[in-house]
């Protein structure tokens, strides 16, 4: 349970970009999994495809509710430039790859999300999206051709 645990929470990581949300919605991913188990059927569904959907549909719902509360004061924009101090060169690439990805659109950050950084299959990933495996393709090349560019310089 703890490979499954690590493995939502990095999901939604990745989905959300905000640590404590991420483990918000992993609790209640497992809360969900835990009140779903007596009602489980198996070979109805491959339970770690049931646990990444719940995920995601929660990290969707949390999307949208950012979108829709207006704030009084604009959020606190971050350096996206090196920081001075080589050292810390690699939280910065990783802060930069994770702000490319906050900004693909969401069908493509999903897609990459699961096929990369999840490693699902795509005939998996594309069950989970609900989508033909050649969409989900084109949702990954448009996705990795925008992080390239975003990243040009990353080397």
């Amino acid at each position: 349970m703890g490979r499954k645990l690590s493995r939502i929470n990095g999901l939604a990581m990745r989905m959300l970009g905000d640590a404590a949300e991420a483990e918000d919605v992993t609790q209640e991913v497992f809360l969900r999994a835990w009140r779903q188990a007596p009602k489980w059927s198996p070979g109805a569904a491959r339970f770690d495809t049931w646990l990444h959907r719940v995920a995601l549909n929660l990290c969707y719902d949390r999307l949208r509710r950012r979108r829709e509360i207006p704030t009084e004061t604009p959020p606190e924009q971050t350096d996206e430039g090196p920081g001075p101090d080589r050292g810390l060169q690699a939280a910065d690439v990783g802060a930069r790859v994770a702000a490319a990805m906050a900004r693909l659109p969401d069908r493509q950050r999903e897609a990459v999300v699961l096929c990369h950084y999840q490693e699902l299959g795509n005939i998996e990933a594309a069950g989970l999206m609900g989508v033909s495996v050649e969409a989900l393709e084109s949702l990954l090349s448009r996705g990795r051709r925008a992080l390239r560019s975003a990243l040009a310089d990353v080397r």
